[in-house]
Formats: structure tokens, sequence, C-alpha cells
């Protein structure tokens, strides 16, 4: 079966907890997480992950109350749909005919409830009342023991858009076991300004003991898990009341003169700014250096003429990602501006040192037409094949050596997706949407060769395209369809139209059903795409539950955690004091490496918090092999 073929393409690369030998890419140590949930027609669906690094000889015994009911070969999926299952079942697995493992519990209504300690309310200096939310979630094996914990973003309900003035309460971040036991709270502090773009929470394993760190941007006064301050405690740099004059902008006020001024109350736009790289396991900071690149200006001309804004519009976008520059290890990305200087700096923490690896810039002289490229998010991939990880940056490709690969020119996005979306021809692709009509010519959407930058096809637009995403959803076609907010059509992934439109869902996706299709996800909604009706079938829509970031109804996060390949929903309850992860009832037919050995996948689910979230994508394209 192709299913094996699989397996040895995935596990070929990956080596365990070391980079010792040449060509080996540091991959995670994982337990086989063993999960039982209610079937969808009765009885209890068992699943449990295969590793990359399994022998495609690798069997399985299950067991139920002490008794083996199945025999799992070689060939034959990590899942199992038990008809004579019940609530009371417990279940065990053995591995190669070894001893049976710890039993678990069926998860009562289909998912695992994770308490939160959820923060108390606290206030601005104008005396306004704030609460917290639970929002953005990553994941890491934080002790080394193989199973993941969740690292939780808490949200103030004064979180602002760059855009806004105000304040904005301080951005909180959790370390929870999946059973609920806190390990950790860092308190970022009054000096980082909370909203969507300015925290990106890096979490990985990052120096290759098999233990997870947690990377952050801190200032003066941030908090670490232990309780000891970063910088100065004592500053405050937020503007009290103060306005620097904007050529037009949302919330800016127009004085008797007629010069329109934007309120600067509650932006951070000077200051000393850090990057910081924590212990997984107490949250300890290990190792704090100055932010690079810095704002280079505290004033409202210096602002400007270094970013395009005095007022920190685009000096405060920040992006972040982990690639595996050398090949062999995880290095991390983090990003300043995108609407018009683009420019992030490579980190390494090895051997107890952060140490920045290179500094890209597109106000660097011959890095000119880099400029205004960026998106609200980003994306890493070895787009060249040479081992080596590549940044995608929104119309644009930086090489694992730090310099430019490509710019498409295509200019600013929303949304982008890289992975191997059309198997008919070689690599990866790059599919993205674009507001910036002048610099598009007038596209929309556009489909890119993620190695060279080529413009493959592309949809045409007058105004700002918002959303757009390339999955695949209809197997009458190879590789993914996409369709985005411009058009009414649905696209092959060459560019042809398929008749009968698209899904309204164009925000997340999911692998959920157990076919090789991808399911639609938007909000806490999962839906499934009848490409025979052209039409969305509900899936799941689960009572009690929230989705994030407003208009952007993400999930706190969407990945491969538990049990076989298939992905969890993680989302918080809708009073916060619970993470609820849900894994699919449905049994499937196909044997795969959790998608967590994916080498795009799993540096998707790193950066899939960063700014506007985007869903993972897969380096290989799934229906092919089946």
């Amino acid at each position: 079966m192709r299913v094996v073929l699989i397996a040895a393409a995935l596990a070929a690369p990956l080596a365990a907890q070391t980079t010792d030998r040449l060509n080996e890419r540091q991959v995670e140590r994982l337990d086989r997480a063993l999960i039982a949930v209610p079937g969808t027609g009765g009885g209890v669906h068992v699943a449990w992950r295969l590793l990359g690094t399994d022998p495609l000889s690798t069997r399985f015994t299950l067991y139920r109350d002490g008794k083996p009911i199945a025999r799992i070969a070689a060939n034959q999926p990590t899942s199992f749909l038990d008809k004579a299952g019940t609530p009371a079942s417990r279940y065990a697995l053995a591995v190669n005919g070894d001893a049976a493992g710890a039993p678990v519990r069926v998860w009562a209504g289909g998912y695992l409830a994770v308490p939160l300690d959820k923060p108390a309310d606290r206030t601005t200096p104008d005396g306004e009342t704030y609460g917290y939310s639970a929002n953005d979630v990553s994941v890491g094996d934080l002790d080394g023991d193989g199973r993941y914990e969740l690292i939780v973003k808490w949200y103030p309900s004064i979180a602002k858009d760059n855009a806004f003035a105000g304040y904005t309460g301080e951005t909180l971040i959790d370390a929870y076991t999946l059973e609920g036991r806190k390990l950790w709270r860092i308190d970022l502090g009054r000096n980082i300004r909370s909203g969507a773009h300015y925290t990106q929470f890096m979490v990985f394993d990052l120096d290759g003991d098999g233990r997870a760190e947690v990377a952050i941007k801190t200032a003066d006064g941030t908090i670490d898990g232990l309780g000891k301050a970063i910088g100065d405690p004592t500053k405050d740099w937020r503007h009290c009341d103060a306005a620097v004059e904007v050529p037009d902008r949302t919330g800016s006020t127009i004085t008797s003169d007629g010069r329109k001024m934007a309120n600067l109350k509650g932006r951070i736009l000077d200051g000393p700014e850090y990057l910081t790289v924590f212990d997984g396991r107490t949250g300890r900071a290990l190792a704090t250096a100055p932010y690079a690149p810095p704002r280079g200006a505290d004033t409202e001309a210096g602002l400007k003429a270094l970013w395009g804004d005095g007022y920190g519009n685009r000096s405060e976008r920040y992006l972040a990602g982990v690639a595996y520059l050398d090949g062999h290890r995880p290095s991390l990305v983090f990003g300043r501006g995108y609407y018009a200087r683009s420019t992030f700096a490579a980190w390494d923490w090895r051997d107890g040192k952060l140490t920045q690896r290179w500094l890209f810039d597109s106000a660097t002289p011959g890095n000119e037409k880099y400029g205004g490229m960026g998106n609200h998010q980003l994306s890493v991939a070895d787009v060249d094949g040479d081992g080596r990880d590549e940044v995608i940056y929104g119309s644009m490709a930086v090489d694992d050596d730090g310099k430019g690969l490509w710019s498409s020119g295509l200019g600013h996005g929303d949304t982008l997706h890289v992975g191997d979306l059309d198997p008919t021809r070689p690599g990866l692709e790059k599919f993205g949407v674009h507001e910036e009509m002048r610099r598009s010519g007038n596209r929309g959407a556009a489909m890119l060769d993620a190695r060279t930058g080529e413009l493959l096809w592309s949809t045409p637009a007058d105004k700002d395209t918002g959303r757009g995403i390339a999955v695949d959803i209809d197997p009458r076609f190879p590789g993914a369809e996409a369709w985005a907010s411009n058009s009414p059509e649905l696209y092959d992934a060459r560019g042809k139209v398929i008749p009968g439109g698209h899904p309204r869902a164009a925000n997340f996706s999911i692998y959920w059903d157990g076919d090789a299709l991808a399911e639609l996800l938007d909000g806490t909604r999962i839906t499934k795409w009848d490409w025979t009706t052209s039409s969305e079938k509900l899936l799941l829509d689960p009572p009690g539950t929230t989705s994030n970031n407003g208009t952007k109804r993400n999930p706190s996060l969407s990945a491969d955690l538990l049990g076989d390949w298939r992905e969890e929903l993680v989302l918080p309850s809708t009073d916060s004091r619970e993470l609820r992860i849900y894994a699919t009832p449905w049994p499937t037919a196909i044997r795969l490496p959790t998608l967590m050995h994916d080498p795009v996948y799993r540096l998707g689910i790193a950066w899939q918090n960063t700014a506007y979230n985007q869903p993972p994508h897969l380096s290989f394209d799934l229906a092919t092999h089946k």
C-alpha cells in the first residue's frame, strides 16, 4: 500500500533528538498519544501516533480493559473503531509485542477539558477596567517526556490594532500540562503593547536537549515565570497624551488648522526592546538580547523616515517563526515591519547562548525590491530543495543565509499558503491574496512557484482581497483548490475554474473525517465541502466554545496533537475557564505518521500564532499518497 511509502518518505530524513550525523534534521521525540473518544455512529474511536522515525514494520496491539481486542499490522492505520466500546472502557497499547502502556479513559463529550487559571481584572492608568480571555495557543514538549504542553496567550479585553491609540493592558503567557496543571506565567508588562501584531511566541526545542524553549519579544518590566524582572521594572515607556501628524488614519483628530493628528496615548515608540529565551519547564528567562532590528529613532520625523509613519503603525508590526537554516537545528526568526520596510533577524540558541545569525533589511542597498512585500504572517519551508529552510515573508522569500531569494513585486497581503499545492509540478507553491492593486497589477490572488517567485496564475481584482485559501477539497482535481473573497470562482491548482462556486468559508482547514481531503474550519465550525452539490455539510460546531481574534475567527490552535495523523481542534470555553481539545470521532483507512514529523507542517504549528493566524500545510500531497 502507498501508505507505507509515506512512512518511508517521512522517516528517511528524520533523526532522533540529535544532529551529530550529517544531513539529519532534529525532530521531536514523541509518545504514542493514545486517545479514545465516542464514535460518530456508536462505540469508541481509538487512535494513536505512528512516528516518522518508526520502521515500516511497526505493528501494534490494542487492549480494552486489559484484554487484546485488535492486532494492527504494519500496513493498517493507527485508528480503530471499537464497536463494543463504552464510555467506561479503558484502552492501552502495545508496540511490536512489548508490554502495553498505561490505560486511557474515553473523553466524555468527545473533548478533553484543560482547566485554565484565568487572570483577574486589571485597570489602566486612566481608570479603565479590563479583563482577559484565552487567545492563541502553541505547543511544545517542555519537560522532555514526549507529551505536549500547552502555551496559552491571555488577551486583554482592550487590546488594539496598531492603527488605534489607547492603553491596551498587559499580555500574559501561561504554560499548562494536558491535565491542566499550571507550570508558570510570564507577564510581558506595560512596555509590550497588546494586539494581534505585537506578541508572537515561538515554542520549540532550539538546542536539541529534548525540551522546548519559549522565545518572545520583551521589554523593561517583563516578569519571567520565577517572578524576576527583565530590564528596568520602574520604567514606563507608554505615551500618556501626545499626537503626531498623519496623512489619514482611523482614530485621527483634525486640529483647528486642518491637520490630521493621531493620538499617541498608550503607544510605545521608544525605550529598549529585547528578545528573550525562556526555560520551558519554569518560565525562567535564560538569555536576553537587544531586539533586532531596533526602531532606530524615537521621534516622529525619525520613525517616519525609517518606517513610513511617525506613530508606530509600521514600525510596530512584528512577525516570527522557526526555521532550520543550517538543515540540522532550528533557529528563531523575528521580524519587524512589512508595509514599507521589511526586516527580520535570525537567532540561534546554542549551548546556553543567544546569538544573532544574520539580519535581513529591505532598506539595505540592493534589497530595494523587497520593500513593501511583507504580509500579516510568514511561512517557512525548504523551497529550493537544499535541505535548509527559507522564509516566505509575503510576496518575497529570503534564503537560509539571510540573502534575498526572490520578490514577486505583488505587494502586501493578508493571507498566504505554502505547501505542495500542485503535485503535478515539482517543488512547492505559494498562494496568497493581495490588497495593493497598484503593486499587484490588479491581481486579487496569485499562485507562485515557491522556489523562484514565478507567477503561475492569478485572479483579477479592483480592490483589496481580504481572504483566500488553498486546500484540497475536491477529489476530481489533483492538488489544492483555491478561492478568494474577490471572486465567486473556485480554481484548481493550475488556475482552471471549477464550476459551481466556492465554499463560504475561507479561513482555516483541518484534517478531520478520515479521507485524504481537507475539511474547512471557520470560527468553531468544521464543515465538509460537497463538490456534487457545491455546498458545505456541518460536521462539528461545539456548544460553549468561542473563536479568537474578532473577525479573523481563529481557533486557539489547530494541529495534530494526539491520536493518529488527523488534527485536533483547540478552542477556549466561552468563559475562558478551560481549553477544550476536540478529536475526530471518525476512523480512517489511511496509515500515516504524525503530521508533526513533517517539516513544513511542524514549523507551521510554530508560526500559527503569528499576527493574522493561518493554517499549516504539508510538504507533500496527501491525496496522492493514500
